[in-house]
């Protein structure tokens, strides 16, 4: 009991003892809260390191190694159509595009398996993936070059034919089927590593507010001991500090509030748009890689028709509609939509962007890539035309020429369009991170200098009642 006493004298007894313990649990509490905020701008400074640079491009990376391959497979069957006999009769425009742009289209393709080789370390699927990818990447390469050989021969065109054929079958049913998966784990990482920050954000705001309302309980209970000891109404270092504990945890709040939003717009706003819209710039050169087969092999012509409609259904999805149908069908739910923007009467990548317009600007761009679309998809009839009236060099020059009005140059306008939109969410998938970095170094200097002044003006204003003690 004598023990007891003791240290109740000590520690609460005495006003003196009140004082210190007072002035103890406030810079108790003060340095807690600064801890925490420093905890939550190392850890919000991590985030927007592993978002910006490597979450948002391995993704990236892996759905521009899809699009890549897509053109190649492209540019690969329309050298083989435009090269006409051996190279007699050849289309000359559209076979030094074409070869150009396969060079292209592969240097890419070696670029992203090695940025993916890299992001796939530690992850055992995803390196198996890549490896899977890099090995099938060389056999197709390998079987194209001998197409391509064989093409240069008088009667090379059957041997030809069968390698592309080999060549578009592995493309179908293992490296694009695998760039598919890449682009999805990577996304699904993505989505972890935002959802895990917005949950941690989260109860960060809470302890932030929980112990900011502890610290101003408490320097409310000292001055309203001052007061009542002292005859003094106010202490002018305990009333500095809590004005200082005051805005510490209004701007902490501030910073971890906009932390949370900017994650979210980089996230969702910003870059799910990016994600469809990567996906539909791979589906569109596929589709249009469909076409140069279609025109190129007429043993498989009824399936890559079907493949054709089967892609333009996963662009702009229309229920039932076959390719006698689609475009009057696209032209009547578009119309609705124009009419009310919340009249989708279709699926597919156009909705998932459609659905996700956020930014000044969006809408229009969108709109406008699906009107390109349009044109481009009457374009695919007059192929289909020509040739069905027995005009195969002049669907083959409509299909691949760079004319205007023609179906290549209706595709790079569509193309054009599609970019830009994806560039408005890039843009601001970038300006989101800058914000959320800039938060950081302009909110959390300050608040912890104002925890620190709180800290600091406590002691001053409880020295001089402290001394009159001594």
């Amino acid at each position: 009991m004598a023990a007891r006493a003791a240290l109740r004298r000590r520690f609460w007894a005495t006003v003196p003892a009140r004082l210190r313990l007072l002035r103890a649990a406030t810079l108790l509490l003060a340095t807690a809260v600064a801890a925490l905020l420093l905890v939550a701008g190392l850890g919000l400074n991590g985030t927007w390191d592993r978002i910006s640079g490597w979450d948002a491009p391995r993704t990236t990376s892996a759905a521009d190694l899809d699009l890549a391959l897509n053109d190649m497979d492209a540019q690969a069957a329309n050298i083989l159509l435009s090269n006409g006999d051996a190279g007699k009769g050849r289309l000359r425009t559209p076979y030094t595009k074409a070869v150009g742009f396969y060079g292209d289209a592969r240097r890419a393709t070696g670029h992203d398996l090695r940025t993916l080789a890299v992001a796939a370390q530690g992850s055992p699927a995803d390196e198996k993936t890549v490896e899977s990818l890099t090995d099938g990447f060389a056999e197709y390469q390998e079987l194209i070059g001998r197409a391509l050989e064989n093409d240069g021969h008088h009667g090379g065109r059957p041997a030809a034919l069968a390698d592309h054929r080999r060549a578009t079958d592995l493309l179908r049913t293992r490296l694009l089927p695998a760039a598919g998966t890449l682009v999805s784990s990577n996304d699904t990482a993505f989505t972890a590593e935002y959802s895990s920050a917005r949950a941690t954000l989260s109860a960060q705001l809470t302890a932030l507010l929980v112990l900011g309302v502890l610290l101003l309980a408490v320097l409310g209970l000292l001055q309203w001991y001052l007061a009542r000891r002292f005859r003094r109404i106010l202490n002018p270092g305990a009333l500095a500090a809590s004005v200082c504990t005051l805005l510490a945890v209004v701007l902490g709040t501030q910073l971890l509030s906009a932390s949370a939003t900017q994650l979210r717009v980089a996230r969702h706003d910003a870059f799910d748009s990016v994600v469809a819209l990567s996906r539909a710039r791979a589906i569109a050169y596929d589709a249009n890689a469909d076409e140069s087969r279609y025109l190129l092999d007429p043993g498989r012509r009824t399936q890559y028709e079907e493949s054709f409609l089967a892609k333009s259904q996963q662009l702009y999805g229309l229920k039932g509609a076959t390719l006698s149908t689609y475009d009057a069908e696209l032209a009547g739910t578009w119309q609705a939509y124009r009419a009310d923007h919340h009249d989708l009467r279709f699926t597919g990548e156009f909705r998932r962007e459609l659905d996700n317009v956020t930014f000044p600007g969006e809408r229009a761009a969108a709109e406008r890539t699906v009107r390109a679309y349009a044109v481009y998809q009457r374009d695919d009839r007059t192929v289909r035309a020509l040739l069905a009236a027995g005009k195969e060099r002049e669907a083959a020059e409509f299909c691949m020429g760079w004319e205007p009005d023609t179906s290549n140059a209706h595709f790079g306008v569509w193309m054009s369009a599609l970019n830009r939109v994806a560039d408005i969410n890039r843009a601001h998938f970038t300006s989101s991170v800058d914000a959320g970095r800039a938060g950081l170094g302009g909110l959390l200097p300050w608040a912890g200098g104002l925890l620190g002044a709180a800290a600091l003006l406590t002691a001053l204003g409880l020295r001089p009642r402290l001394a009159e003690f001594r």
